[in-house]
């Protein structure tokens, strides 16, 4: 199928972020596609053979990516939030049945079908905020049986909805209960049964591990990343949220997609990042949900160029929040990015980040993944929260549903 889309007002992001042509709005546009890619952009394009659409000079920039979310989970943990705001301390939650493991064991007794159930609804909500690409992690089952169902579950969203769905394996997220004082033998269940599986039933895209001193030490990172790479699958790392433990400079010199949360980075992180080209994606969200205080180092990071990316680490525990463009206008008003920043931050360096070259532009040999907007600037999207300017979202060059 042939397409060229007028009448569009487009924001193309075709260039490096130093560079303003690829944020400003280029007036009385043509996009032309075939097949779901992208051919041409421009003025006056030769429209033979073409069916014609008009986007009625309208804003279009490429389709939001929300490049980090824990969809697929099952269970509630208001009560918690509810808990801590009285004054109880989180240790005393998590011994009473609460954090991570409550929705662990809530996930676990969930079947496929419900989880696929519970998820739809979140993913619809990003969805209606212009998203057109989510990764999905596991990290709530914590067991091969039940993290491959987690997987299963966000596969089966690709096929349910008019979405783009990569998953990433977050086997090694926290310790299960049954390997209590067994970090170790537990890293051993994730490299040697759990990567192996998923891999077989290309269930995952890449594999991640919560570094933290409540998580996962670099070294058994590392194990676990040499054990992704092994089976051909990419790699990313949950580090330097809480304290630093020099996780995101050992993922990317091991060649991580990207570094996420990353509040805690050094200088010498940050030259890592730069060298090795490697994605730093923030997550304020989290931050915010949390009250954290330690900011990301975003001055060092745009002094070396680092490529920055925004998620909305949509979770249970720490990041509830299913919209990208709040995300952004967090961006902003905690982190201090601009409104370009946050732009790219959602679709270029996203894309970036899940190793989607085809994805994140508006330019020829991309996807024609884009969202269309009732809007007359690109800053408005972090500018703006919860007036829902979306018009239309496009994958491939089809239009997609968002309900």
């Amino acid at each position: 199928m042939k397409r060229i889309f007028t009448d569009c007002r487009v924001v193309t992001l075709d260039t490096d972020i130093s560079q303003p042509d690829g944020y400003q709005v280029r007036e009385n546009q043509m996009i032309a596609t075939e097949n779901g890619v992208i051919t041409a952009v421009g003025e006056n394009l030769p429209t033979a053979g073409h069916n014609l659409v008009s986007l009625q000079n309208k804003l279009v920039t490429p389709g939001l990516i929300d490049a980090h979310t824990h969809l697929v989970f099952a269970g509630d943990r208001s009560g918690e939030f509810e808990q801590r705001l009285q004054g109880v301390p989180y240790q005393q939650i998590a011994l009473n049945g609460g954090g991570i493991l409550s929705t662990v064991n809530a996930t676990r007794n969930a079947s496929l079908e419900e989880l696929v159930k519970l998820a739809i609804p979140r993913a619809k909500a990003l969805m209606r905020d212009g998203v057109t690409t989510i990764e999905i992690k596991s990290g709530y089952g914590l067991s091969v049986e039940h993290e491959l169902k987690i997987l299963r579950a966000a596969k089966t969203l690709k096929d349910l909805l008019d979405i783009n769905v990569t998953t990433t394996l977050l086997g090694a997220h926290a310790l299960p209960p049954e390997f209590k004082n067994d970090s170790n033998g537990y890293i051993e269940l994730v490299c040697n049964e759990m990567i192996p599986a998923a891999a077989q039933e290309g269930l995952a895209d890449a594999v991640d591990v919560f570094c933290e001193g409540i998580g996962f030490s670099p070294d058994q990172m590392m194990t676990v990343f040499e054990a992704a790479q092994r089976h051909g699958l990419h790699i990313k790392g949950h580090t330097e949220q809480l304290s630093n433990l020099g996780g995101s400079a050992l993922a990317a010199k091991m060649g991580a997609l990207s570094v996420d949360h990353i509040e805690y980075l050094t200088d010498e992180d940050v030259e890592a990042l730069a060298e090795n080209g490697t994605v730093a994606t923030l997550l304020p969200g989290a931050f915010y949900f949390l009250r954290e205080t330690q900011q990301p180092p975003v001055g060092q990071l745009r002094q070396h160029r680092v490529p920055m990316a925004i998620a909305t680490d949509f979770n249970p525990g720490t990041s509830p929040f299913a919209s990208l463009t709040l995300m952004m206008n967090m961006a902003s008003t905690l982190f201090g990015l601009t409104p370009q920043e946050n732009l790219y931050g959602v679709t270029r360096h996203a894309a970036q980040a899940l190793g989607m070259g085809n994805k994140g532009q508006i330019a020829a040999g991309f996807d024609a993944d884009f969202a269309v907007w009732d809007l007359t600037s690109p800053a408005q999207l972090s500018y703006q929260v919860g007036l829902a300017p979306l018009c239309a979202r496009y994958l491939k060059g089809e239009l997609a549903h968002d309900a």
